[in-house]
This record gives structure tokens, C-alpha cells and sequence, in this order.
């Protein structure tokens, strides 16, 4: 699976290159796919091309999908201590979820597909 993600161009270099930085991590990549980019401009960057420029609210709205798609583990210990990522916690638990706050036996020697005691 392929994928491409959008930058934003931080520096216009010699050529057809530039820098492009996403959450900090800076690239060289190529503008050759993509006529008149300019410094500021989002562009969707693919194994160091830029294949098409981007409307600055799509960027950060793709973004921000990024984001909440990140590890569910890191964001909701994140939101459990106050980091900012609550919208990863549900405000309730469904009918017939789980309720991992009791303490269950470990059936056998813990293995998944071993019935209850």
C-alpha cells in the first residue's frame, strides 16, 4: 500500500527542489510534477515527489484525520492524563462491551479460543 501525505514547502532550493517539513520532519523532494508551488503552499508529497499542490484548509484537515488515526494507545493514555486527545474516549461504554475493570481468572495458561472456567 501506497501512500502519500501532505507538506507544507518551507524552502525553495536549485532546480526543482525544495523542503517540505511535516510535523517537524524536514525532506528535499522534487516539485517537477507540480507547476508554479510556491513557498507556503501545501503540496501531497509521494517518494520524495510532490505530485499535486493542496487548498491549505484540505491540508490541515487531512492533517488533522492523520492525527486521529495515530496510535489509539499513545492518544488514549494521552486523553486519560490530561493530554488533549478526549475525543479518542468514549463518553460511554456500548451495551455488551468488555468490562475490563473486573478481575477475571486466566483460563488455562492464558491462551486466546480457551473457554471460561
Amino acid at each position: 500500500m501506497c501512500l502519500a501525505i501532505p507538506a507544507r514547502i518551507i524552502e525553495l532550493l536549485d532546480g526543482d527542489d525544495c523542503v517540505v517539513e511535516l510535523d517537524g520532519v524536514r525532506k528535499r523532494i522534487s516539485l517537477a510534477l507540480v507547476e508554479d508551488a510556491k513557498l507556503g503552499d501545501y503540496v501531497i508529497v509521494h517518494v520524495g515527489y510532490a505530485l499535486s499542490r493542496l487548498d491549505p484548509e484540505d491540508a490541515e484537515e487531512t492533517l488533522a484525520l492523520f492525527a486521529r488515526a495515530g496510535d489509539p494507545l499513545t492518544a488514549d493514555v494521552a486523553a486519560l492524563a490530561g493530554g488533549g486527545r478526549a475525543d479518542l474516549v468514549p463518553d460511554s461504554v456500548p451495551a455488551g462491551a468488555p468490562d475490563f475493570e473486573q478481575e477475571r481468572p486466566l483460563t488455562g495458561r492464558g491462551q486466546i479460543g480457551q473457554g471460561e472456567q
